[in-house]
């Protein structure tokens, strides 16, 4: 039997609100989505970074090629469903050829109503990124080849943008859990937590399942609460930690919520208290500091990130579009990690307190254990202030 002849046309396409397109074959859903466009820098992870609630409101371009090669599982996943609104890769995926596979990458986006596109050129796209910023763009897949440009470019010009949008909202929890799940070790995959030393209250932004592992890793019983728990809603549960989680959107809009509660967490208590991403934006609004918008972001898993205290050089993941603006941080508040990049703040802490936060992401293995300490200094925190009521 002969091979199946290509499509005579395009199948996807993905028009920027410039008026800029970009011609490709489409897989996955179909239909049209609308969102930011950023660039992901990372060799591995594309579930992880497809179902990472950090990503809504974007579609991710993967500057490296090889997207789709070792398949899905549902290990992999970083919450239930895709969160990331649409894929665009260079070279349409390949059969999946790894023992772990469960379903092809294509048939696993289909099946979650997320749209993608290949075979388009993500080196200039990706230029086009960090010398424009982020644009809006609308994503179609049309099995036919049949696209209205116009009505794509407008909706690319219609999309509101990620500024002052509270998407923690969208993605958080609809009601608190208890997770009790570690971090994957061969030969048996996740062991369960058995013998906790620590109880953390998280408040999930769009939380990471592989951050609740390395808190329970690092012997925490964890127990999650939606973006909009209260101060009371956190103390009926008596922790010895709080933990704010990464998420989505603007820090300012979910500041609106967000900074009451921990105010009232700082000013009424003396917990260990350790943010993540959208998690340290949120602390740095508490402080007093301020957040800005940034041009393209950092995306990725090689992003070098200096610890100030130490002088050491760490391996990070990241995943944000805003940053905190380190010339505003208050007295008392000391800024802990830069990024080599662009010297960005990258971490903060109180002078006083067990308070800190970073913004890139300790769990995410870049390094691939450069900032787990992170999570062994939040139950030593515990444990110290534990030690000090005996």
């Amino acid at each position: 039997m002969s091979a199946p002849s290509a499509p005579s046309r395009p199948t996807a396409c993905l028009a920027l609100a410039d008026g800029s397109l970009f011609y490709g074959m489409g897989f996955g859903a179909t239909g049209l989505t609308v969102a930011e466009l950023c660039f992901n820098t990372s060799m591995t992870g594309y579930q992880e970074i497809m179902t990472d609630p950090s990503y809504a409101g974007q579609v991710v371009t993967f500057t490296f090629p090889h997207i789709g090669n070792v398949g899905t599982n549902p290990q992999d996943d970083e919450t239930g469903d895709p969160v990331a609104a649409g894929m665009v890769v260079k070279w349409m995926p390949t059969d999946p050829s790894n023992w772990r596979n469960v379903q092809p990458l294509s048939e696993w986006l289909a099946s979650r109503g997320r749209i993608a596109i290949g075979g388009v050129d993500t080196r200039r796209l990706t230029r086009a990124i960090r010398q424009q910023g982020a644009p809006h763009v609308a994503l179609a897949h049309d099995p036919e080849g049949n696209f209205d440009i116009e009505t794509l470019i407008n909706a690319a010009r219609g999309f509101a943008g990620l500024e002052g949008m509270d998407l923690a909202k969208d993605v958080t929890c609809a009601q608190s859990y208890r997770w009790d799940e570690m971090r994957w070790a061969w030969p048996d995959g996740f062991p369960q937590q058995t013998d906790p030393k620590h109880k953390v209250v998280a408040v999930d932004y769009g939380a990471k399942r592989n951050i609740l592992r390395c808190l329970a890793s690092a012997g925490c019983e964890v127990t999650v609460l939606p973006a909009s728990a209260t101060y009371d809603d956190i103390m009926a549960h008596n922790p010895d930690g709080v933990f704010l989680s990464n998420g989505p959107g603007d820090p300012a809009a979910t500041g609106e919520y967000a900074v009451p509660m921990i105010r009232d967490v700082l000013d009424k208590t003396d917990l260990p208290v350790f943010g993540i991403c959208l998690g340290h934006q949120m602390l740095a609004l508490t402080l007093g500091a301020k957040t800005i918008k940034m041009s393209h972001g950092h995306h990725g898993a090689n992003h070098p990130v200096k610890d100030n205290d130490t002088g050491k050089v760490e391996i990070t993941s990241m995943n944000h579009g805003f940053a905190v603006d380190a010339q505003t941080l208050p007295k008392g508040v000391v800024e802990t990690h830069v990024s080599l990049f662009d010297g960005s703040n990258c971490g903060i802490r109180m002078e006083d307190r067990p308070v800190w936060s970073v913004q890139h992401h300790p769990e995410a293995s870049p390094g691939p254990q450069d900032s787990f300490y992170l999570f062994e200094r939040f139950a030593e925190a515990m444990a110290k202030r534990a030690k000090s009521d005996v």
